[in-house]
C-alpha cells in the first residue's frame, strides 16, 4: 500500500482531533446551553439599556475593540502583570450614561479555539458580550462587556448580565431622580444623600457589602474592586464616599 494515502489519512485524523480540542470550552457550561444563550441574547433579547453609566476604554492590547466597564481603569481587574498586580486597560475615552440603548450582537465563550484567535494581551479566558451603541456607525469598534469566567449555568450568566443591562428602558427610573442626582449619575459622580440605586447606577455594583447597625440606623459599606473606592450609606442614602482615602463628595 502506498505511503502517501496513509500519511494523508493520518494528517486528517490529527486535524480533526485538533479542531475538536479547539471547541473545548474553558467554562463548564454545556455547548448546547452556550449556543442557546447566544442565539437568545443576540436575537429576541438583543435590544438592551445600560443600567449603569459605564466607561469606554481601550481593550488592553486589542485595538479593534473597546472595553465597556462600570469601573475606573485603575480598578479593572481582568489582567495581571508578572507581579500579580492588575493591569490598567487604558484611559477613559468617554462615558456612556445609564439608559443608553445598546444591542447585543454576540456572546462569545472562551473555547480553546476562541482563545487562540483573541489578542494575547487581552482578557482571553473570560466570556465576552459584544455590544453596539444605538446610532453608532457600522465602522465603530464593538464594545466588549467582560463577564466572570465561572458562570456555569445560563441562569447565572443572565443574572450577572442583568447587573449591567436591562431589557426595559430605564428612563422612568432616571427621570424620577432629582436633577442634580441625575446629572451626577450620567457623569459617574456621587453627591451626598443620593439613594443607593443612584450610587449603583453611577459607580456600579460593589465587590463587597458590609452591613451594620448604628443605633437605629442601618449602615452599609460598599467596597469596590481593589479597595480603592468605598462608600457608606445610612438608611439607603449616601453618607460618605472616598477614592484612594480622599473624600469625593462636594
Amino acid at each position: 500500500m502506498p505511503l502517501a494515502p496513509l500519511r494523508i489519512r493520518s494528517l486528517s485524523v490529527l486535524l480533526a482531533a485538533a479542531l475538536g480540542a479547539g471547541c473545548a470550552s474553558q467554562t463548564r457550561m454545556p455547548p448546547e446551553a452556550r449556543n442557546a444563550l447566544n442565539q437568545s441574547l443576540s436575537g429576541p433579547e438583543a435590544e438592551q439599556y445600560l443600567r449603569i453609566s459605564s466607561n469606554v476604554t481601550p481593550l488592553f492590547g486589542d485595538g479593534s475593540k473597546k472595553l465597556l466597564t462600570p469601573y475606573a481603569p485603575e480598578d479593572v481587574q481582568l489582567l495581571d502583570d508578572t507581579d500579580g498586580k492588575p493591569i490598567n486597560p487604558g484611559a477613559v475615552e468617554r462615558v456612556l450614561p445609564a439608559g443608553t440603548k445598546v444591542r447585543i450582537t454576540r456572546v462569545e465563550f472562551p473555547t480553546s479555539w476562541v482563545i487562540t484567535e483573541r489578542v494575547l494581551y487581552s482578557p482571553r479566558n473570560w466570556p465576552w458580550v459584544y455590544l453596539t451603541e444605538a446610532g453608532a456607525p457600522p465602522s465603530a469598534p464593538p464594545l466588549i462587556l467582560v463577564m466572570p469566567p465561572n458562570l456555569d449555568r445560563p441562569e447565572d450568566f443572565r443574572a450577572e448580565l442583568e447587573k449591567y443591562l436591562s431589557a426595559r428602558d430605564v428612563k422612568p427610573t432616571l427621570d424620577a431622580l432629582p436633577p442634580a442626582v441625575l446629572e451626577a449619575v450620567r457623569e459617574k459622580r456621587l453627591v451626598a444623600n443620593m439613594p443607593a440605586d443612584a450610587v449603583r447606577m453611577a459607580w456600579g455594583p460593589p465587590e463587597t457589602v458590609r452591613r451594620s447597625l448604628e443605633g437605629a440606623a442601618r449602615q452599609e459599606e460598599w467596597i469596590y474592586p481593589g479597595g480603592r473606592r468605598k462608600v457608606v450609606l445610612t438608611d439607603g442614602r449616601l453618607a460618605r464616599a472616598e477614592e484612594a482615602g480622599a473624600s469625593v463628595l462636594p
